[in-house]
């Protein structure tokens, strides 16, 4: 329903300054501008659509070999310690513990096939818990925000579309991603826990969330001790190793589960190939209307506006050619891939506000979605402090997304 709107108000907008630049300022061209712009954008969706298929297959052939190596299931053991302090209502050894777990591990993994399904499921059993069923619980509310700050480990999707538009290095945003969604994880677990009078002193919370922080900090003194091309070699060559040993760990995992690895991948292969075929309509839609609305000038009077703005503070604006990724974000996905597709086709995939839109997409999730899909599915009306919690977490991911973009890219 959100994105309806926006898609309706891309076209309003457009119109509305195209035709006040063709009566007030004589401009002619902004009209056939417009229209080429429909045409050039409708392939250029079509075109990305169709180049992801292969990477899209590959990447969630060697997830589902994870899957089925029970790679979630030790996710969800190695958590279990944490989030049982995170989540002091729930009864100990209860069911719902388990898809919990194992969704927030899936969205950590990427595999967003699997995430939703197990979300839906946890929030029924967190449900069943309620005493206020039209009311927002407080492990609900603990588990929405951490879905909403998007913490993952391994961005899929956004290297993809890297790869596919010509990134030299499209794995070269794996570690800022990284670094971002962390802070807004971290940030949203804290507010969370501030209105929920939860201990973070608590000798289990500082052991994880201590240890990761100094291990995160350890990481970004690193990189500035670094110089501008030592850094790009450190953070590709990391990512790149990283992501490798997945997927050798991964199909090692299937083996010792003795799953036939090779047909989990084509398995897995047969979903990407559907899921990049299903995501053409959408693709079309948001990046023609995003091509009507930067044709018409629309966009270049906000960035220019909010660039002018930023400067009189004393603040490089470089940035702000990617804030319109950043704050369609929490409003919707498919809206935000488009403007990040859109930036990376603009700019370049490997610019500055390339990769900026490439790390705001990544550091959180969308938050209004998934609180409509989450608490929708079990009739929850009065949503408490999830609202203020997931978009303090949405704040924290887009300001450590400028400073770290800046570390790495500036």
């Amino acid at each position: 329903m959100v994105l309806n709107y926006i898609w309706i108000a891309f076209f309003l907008i457009a119109f509305v300054v195209a035709a006040v630049r063709l009566v007030f300022m004589g401009d002619t061209g902004v009209f056939p501008a417009i229209i080429n712009s429909t045409f050039d954008s409708a392939k250029t969706a079509f075109d990305i659509s169709l180049g992801l298929t292969g990477v899209l297959s590959l990447w969630l052939g060697i997830m589902k070999i994870g899957e089925l190596g029970g790679v979630i299931n030790m996710f969800s053991r190695v958590l279990s310690p944490l989030f049982t302090k995170l989540f002091p209502d729930i009864p100990k050894g209860h069911p719902v513990t388990g898809s919990i777990f194992m969704n927030l591990a899936a969205n950590m993994l990427g595999l967003d096939n699997a995430a939703t399904p197990l979300g839906l499921k946890a929030m029924e059993g967190l449900q069943e818990l309620n005493t206020k069923k039209d009311t927002a619980s407080n492990p609900m509310i603990m588990f929405l925000v951490l879905n909403t700050s998007g913490l993952t480990i391994i961005p899929i999707s956004i290297m993809v579309y890297r790869a596919q538009l010509g990134a030299a290095q499209p794995t070269d945003v794996f570690v800022p991603i990284l670094l971002a969604t962390f802070f807004s994880t971290l940030a949203g677990i804290i507010a969370v826990s501030v209105y929920q009078k939860i201990n973070l002193l608590n000798r289990t919370i500082l052991l994880f969330l201590g240890g990761a922080s100094l291990f995160i900090a350890g990481i970004i003194y690193f990189f500035t001790t670094l110089s501008r091309e030592m850094i790009d070699i450190y953070s590709t060559t990391t990512a790149n190793v990283f992501l490798f040993l997945i997927i050798i760990g991964f199909i090692l995992a299937g083996v010792r589960k003795k799953v036939n690895v090779y047909d989990a991948f084509v398995d897995g292969a047969k979903e990407g190939f559907t899921t990049a075929v299903r995501i053409i309509p959408y693709l079309v839609a948001i990046l023609v209307a995003i091509g009507v609305f930067r044709a018409s000038g629309s966009m270049g009077y906000i960035i220019n506006g909010v660039a002018t703005l930023v400067g009189w503070c004393g603040i490089d604006s470089e940035f702000v050619a990617a804030l319109p990724t950043a704050i369609m974000k929490p409003l919707s996905g498919s809206g935000a891939r488009g403007l990040m597709v859109d930036a990376m086709t603009t700019y370049g995939a490997d610019s500055f506000v390339g990769r900026m839109a490439c790390i705001f997409q990544g550091s959180t999730d969308t938050t209004f979605y998934i609180l409509a899909v989450y608490f929708g599915s079990v009739g929850i009306s009065k949503t408490r402090h999830a609202v203020p919690c997931g978009l303090l977490a949405d704040l924290a991911g887009i300001i450590s997304s400028i400073f770290i973009c800046y570390l790495f890219f500036g």
